[in-house]
C-alpha cells in the first residue's frame, strides 16, 4: 500500500512540474506588424538586413516574393508592413528606413511550435535576390 502512495505523490509533484514549465517557456511574442501572438519568447524567429536600396524597391520586392512563395494576407502601406502564410507558417516583414541611401528589412517567421528561422533566411534571401530584377 505504502508502494502505491509513492507512485501517486510521484505523479502529482511531476504534474506540477512540468504545468509549472510549460507557463515558464510559453508565453507572447511580438510580430513586425505590431500585434503580438503565443509563442515561446526566446527563440530566435527573425532575421535583419540592410540594403542600399530605397523603402519603395524593398516593399516591391517583398510584395513579389511573398505572393510567389505563400499567399499574403496584410500588406500596409503605411507602415511598410506584410503578414503571409507561407508553407503554413505565419510570416512577417518590416521594412524601415534607415538613412537616405539604406533600407532595413525584418523577416520574421512563426509555427504553430516555435520559431523557423530558416524559412525567414530563405524569405530574406529570395527578397535580395528580387532586388537584382528590379532597376
Amino acid at each position: 500500500m505504502g508502494g502505491v502512495m509513492k507512485i501517486t505523490n510521484l505523479k502529482s509533484i511531476l504534474a506540477v512540474a512540468f504545468s509549472a514549465l510549460a507557463l515558464f517557456v510559453s508565453g507572447c511574442v511580438s510580430t513586425p506588424t505590431g500585434g503580438s501572438k503565443v509563442g515561446v519568447p526566446f527563440l530566435k524567429d527573425s532575421l535583419t538586413s540592410r540594403y542600399p536600396r530605397s523603402v519603395e524597391q524593398l516593399v516591391a520586392a517583398t510584395r513579389t516574393v511573398l505572393t510567389r512563395l505563400g499567399k499574403l494576407s496584410l500588406d500596409n502601406v503605411v507602415d511598410n508592413t506584410f503578414q503571409a502564410k507561407v508553407n503554413e507558417r505565419n510570416v512577417w516583414v518590416k521594412i524601415t528606413k534607415v538613412d537616405a541611401k539604406t533600407t532595413e528589412l525584418v523577416v520574421k517567421v512563426r509555427t504553430s511550435m516555435g520559431a523557423d528561422i530558416a524559412l525567414a533566411a530563405e524569405i530574406d534571401k529570395e527578397i535580395a535576390l528580387q532586388l537584382t530584377v528590379i532597376p
